[in-house]
């Protein structure tokens, strides 16, 4: 009985720090996007070398619905992949400038979606417009 017991808490604690480490990235995000005037107007690279406690895994893009050669936003995931579709925290980043979907698509497709050096030197350029942090 005592070792049911000592197993029942050690999986409740288990699984609360497992739940703890989600919310904590989620606030952490967060101090970014209610700091977001530090960043609008300037290369995604700031924000980049801002975030010293966990950097995107995965980057998506979505055209935009009525102009299908243009993306103004880009989803950065802080999950893994396989974990990306369903209550990941996410970064939304609006562009000041529409990108080319040709050109992320391209990097997207080559990289699997992860959010590789080539992803970094790509958007490290390109200049945020708004940024808006949320759990997907």
């Amino acid at each position: 009985m005592k070792n049911l017991l000592k197993l029942t808490l050690l999986f409740t604690l288990l699984f609360s720090f497992k739940g703890k480490a989600q919310l904590d990235t989620l606030n952490y995000l967060k101090q970014f996007e209610a700091n977001k005037a530090n960043y609008i107007g300037q290369p995604f690279s700031k924000l980049l070398q801002d975030m010293t406690q966990i950097q995107p895994k995965t980057a998506w893009v979505y055209p935009i619905k009525n102009k299908r050669s243009m993306i103004r936003n880009t989803m950065f995931n802080f999950c893994e992949k396989k974990y990306s579709f369903g209550n990941a925290v996410t970064l939304l980043v609006t562009w000041q400038n529409d990108i080319l979907t040709s050109q992320a698509k391209v990097l997207g497709t080559q990289n699997h979606y992860f959010f590789t050096n080539d992803e970094r030197i790509f958007y490290g350029s390109k200049i945020v417009g708004d940024i808006m942090v949320y759990r997907y």
